[in-house]
C-alpha cells in the first residue's frame, strides 16, 4: 500500500485552505491531514499532528508565516513551503523564512485570495514531493557564522570574474559568502538563484544590507565591475558580452534551460567565453543539474570550480552532478568558500 506524504495546510483565508487541500489530495501520494488558521494553529498543529510537510501562508494573523516556522524548527522540524504573495513585503518574509529553513515557495498568483490557486496544482504538488527528499533535522541546523574576511592587505589588480550558481536552500548559503567577502574584493560576481520576478530583487536587497559589496539586481546594460554582485533577474537568462573594452550584461528572456529561467548554465557558458581561465566557478546547493555543462565549459578553459559539500547543502543535487562528473577542483562547505575565494582571487 502506498504510504502517502502527511501535509498540513496553513492559511488565514478558509477559500484557500479549501482549495490547497483539493490539489493536494488530488496527489495519489499525498493527504491532507489538518488545518491552520494563523501562525499559532501552524505551532500548536505541527506539534499535534507531525506532517511530513507544511504549506504556510506567509501573511497571517497572531503570527506571521516567519515567526510560526522559526517556532516549528525549534520545536518540530518539519520540511515547510511558504505560500508567498507576490507582493514586495511577501517577498521579504519568504527570503527570511528560506534563510530560517523553509524548504522552499510557491506564489499566489493573484494577492492574498487567489482564485486562480488551481494553475500551480503542478507546481506545488512536485514541490510537496521534492520537499520530501530533505532531512528536516539538517535544515534544523544554523548555519555556522563566521565573521567578515579583512579587507584585503594590498590593492590587488585582477580580470578574474565569480560565477555562482544555487537553487533550493541558495539563500541560506549565499548568506554565509557574500556578506564575508571583504568590500575591496577585487573581482565581480554574478549570482544566479532559480527565483521568480520580484524575489530575486528581495534577495539582492537583502544582501546588499548584510554585505560591504555593492549586491544588486542585474539590469541590461549594466557595465560588470570589481566589488559589485549582480543577481539574475527572475524570468530572465543573464549574459555578458564585450562592448568596446568594458563587459556588459544583457538579459535574455528566451526559452528555459535546464527547465529553468535563469539558468546558470546559460550565465556560464558566455562568462567563461569572455574570461577563459579567469572564470571562477560556484556551484551550491540545489536539485537537478543546472551548473554542470557550464563546469565543463569552465575546465575545458582552465578555470576553478568550487562545489559545496553535503555537508551544508539544503540538496546536494546541483554539486553532487559536478563532482561525480569530476569538474570540482574544491569541494567545500558554504561557510568555507568565501576565504577560498579570496585565496583564489
Amino acid at each position: 500500500m502506498l504510504k502517502k506524504i502527511k501535509v498540513l495546510v496553513v492559511d488565514d483565508s478558509a477559500f484557500m485552505r479549501m482549495v490547497l487541500k483539493d490539489i493536494i489530495d488530488s496527489a495519489e501520494d499525498m493527504e491532507v491531514i489538518g488545518f491552520g488558521r494563523d501562525g499559532l494553529e501552524a505551532v500548536e498543529q505541527a506539534i499535534k499532528l507531525k506532517p511530513d510537510v507544511i504549506t504556510l501562508d506567509v501573511e497571517m494573523p497572531k503570527l506571521n508565516g516567519l515567526e510560526a516556522l522559526k517556532l516549528i524548527m525549534r520545536k518540530q522540524p518539519t520540511r515547510a513551503i511558504m505560500v508567498s504573495s507576490l507582493t514586495e513585503e511577501g517577498a521579504t518574509i519568504t527570503l527570511e523564512a528560506l534563510s530560517a529553513g523553509a524548504c522552499d515557495f510557491v506564489t499566489k498568483p493573484s494577492g492574498s485570495i487567489s482564485g486562480d490557486i488551481r494553475k500551480l496544482s503542478g507546481v506545488l504538488i512536485k514541490k510537496i514531493r521534492d520537499a520530501m527528499k530533505i532531512d528536516p533535522l539538517k535544515i534544523r541546523i544554523a548555519p555556522k557564522v563566521k565573521s567578515r574576511i579583512p579587507l584585503l592587505a594590498r590593492k590587488t589588480l585582477t580580470n578574474k570574474i565569480v560565477v555562482i550558481a544555487s537553487s533550493t536552500g541558495g539563500p541560506r548559503s549565499l548568506d554565509q559568502i557574500i556578506p564575508r567577502l571583504p568590500g575591496n574584493f577585487p573581482a565581480p560576481i554574478l549570482i544566479v538563484q532559480h527565483m521568480p520576478k520580484g524575489f530575486t530583487k528581495s534577495l539582492a536587497e537583502r544582501l546588499n544590507r548584510s554585505s560591504e559589496l555593492t549586491v544588486m539586481e542585474a539590469q541590461d546594460g549594466m557595465e560588470v565591475l570589481p566589488k559589485n554582485v549582480y543577481i539574475a533577474p527572475g524570468d530572465f537568462h543573464l549574459g555578458v558580452r564585450l562592448q568596446g573594452s568594458k563587459v556588459a550584461i544583457y538579459l535574455d528572456s528566451g526559452p528555459k534551460i535546464n527547465n529553468v529561467r535563469p539558468a546558470a548554465d546559460y550565465t556560464i557558458d558566455k562568462a567563461a567565453e569572455i574570461y577563459k581561465e579567469k572564470t571562477i566557478l560556484v556551484v551550491l546547493t540545489g536539485m537537478g543539474k543546472d551548473g554542470t555543462k557550464g563546469a565543463f565549459k569552465v575546465k575545458h578553459y582552465g578555470g576553478v570550480v568550487i562545489a559545496e559539500s553535503e555537508e551544508t547543502c539544503v540538496v546536494f543535487g546541483m554539486p553532487r552532478s559536478v563532482v561525480k562528473e569530476g569538474y570540482a577542483d574544491y569541494v567545500l562547505p558554504a561557510y568555507s568558500i568565501a576565504e577560498k575565494l579570496v585565496e583564489i582571487i
